[in-house]
């Protein structure tokens, strides 16, 4: 096979975003993955629901389905099990997964379909002209909260370790290189995989995650979660996260002499990855990175092998036959 490049996944259309948005970056992360994976070109499905972020098909070079407001996940599920060899992502919006679309998303962990659910998080209802999403933090003033958001939000990674996916991630838009790696790591994992990308919206929230890029604040902001690594983070490399009796704290330490009892972040440890995914700021850092991975039979391995060995009906008569029953 021809080795491929992100620009082999480049469409010929032009991309109808606003200049700055953040789904410019994330279009960059998924060529790049999708590069390194190495499937072949014809083996991508690329499926969509409505919001700015479900333009996704149209900008890249392969198979596509832009479907109805909340309705990806179902008919990326139909593509999946007709098809177990395609790899099928899905791309959605905060309030096109976890609003219309939050019965489609509880049931795709559950079953554990094998799907790549890539969601854009800017924290708003872009599209449709700046109402609250499910994301939008309190006091967030909108078009329909113009007096602040008096709403609970949903932390959509401490909900899909609490589903027990079998892979949960967190990445922002700018980091390009993160984000595909994490996305990489999505696709080789078998069963459901939930990927968050934090992503601007130049118009609506456009300071919203400054604090998590600004080279001055960042370093603080952002805890990056690595398998078997503690959980450094700050300017100086002197703070880290720990975790005793299931409750996290931040310490201090000399940087020039790590403390050799940190806490060792352990991605397959489902307590562990709820405990850290709770954490937000201001109390704590954002923590980004692959929260929770381990393996779990996807849903239709499971079901072809539970059909495997059923004789196929050769004609229209015989399904009919075996449909019927007699009443007596």
């Amino acid at each position: 096979m021809t080795k491929l490049t992100p620009n082999d996944f480049s469409s010929n259309l032009p991309i109808k975003w606003c200049p700055g948005c953040g789904d410019y970056a994330i279009l960059n992360s998924v060529k790049k993955s999708m590069a390194e994976l190495g499937i072949d070109h014809e083996k991508y499905v690329v499926v969509s629901g409505i919001g700015c972020s479900s333009r996704f098909p149209y900008y890249v070079n392969t198979y596509g389905y832009h479907t109805i407001h909340g309705r990806a996940i179902p008919v990326a599920t139909g593509i999946k099990l007709s098809n177990p060899d395609l790899m099928v992502f899905v791309v959605t919006g905060d309030g096109d997964c976890l609003s219309i679309g939050g019965n489609h998303f509880i049931h795709g962990i559950r079953r554990n379909i094998g799907l790549k659910v890539l969601m854009f998080n800017n924290r708003i209802y872009a599209l449709t002209k700046g109402q609250a999403s499910p994301t939008t933090l309190p006091g967030a003033k909108t078009k329909t909260t113009p007096y602040g958001s008096t709403d609970y939000p949903f932390n959509p990674m401490l909900f899909a370790v609490g589903m027990r996916a079998p892979f949960v991630a967190r990445s922002i838009d700018t980091d390009i290189n993160g984000t595909s790696s994490i996305i990489t790591e999505a696709a080789k994992n078998e069963g459901f995989a939930f990927v968050e990308i934090l992503q601007k919206c130049v118009v609506f929230t456009d300071k919203e995650f400054d604090v998590f890029k600004n080279p001055e604040t960042k370093d603080d902001m952002i805890v990056r979660i690595e398998d078997k690594k503690p959980m450094i983070f700050g300017k100086n490399r002197n703070k880290a996260i720990v975790v005793e009796n299931n409750t996290p704290k931040i310490v201090e330490f000399d940087p020039s002499i790590v403390p050799s009892n940190l806490t060792i972040y352990d991605s397959s440890d489902v307590n562990l990855a709820y405990i850290i995914s709770s954490l937000m700021p201001p109390e704590f850092p954002l923590p980004l990175g692959i929260f929770l991975r381990f393996a779990k039979t996807s849903y239709e391995n499971l079901f072809y092998n539970s059909v495997k060995d059923v004789a196929t009906p050769s004609s229209v008569e015989e399904i009919l036959k075996e449909s019927t029953y007699e009443i007596k």
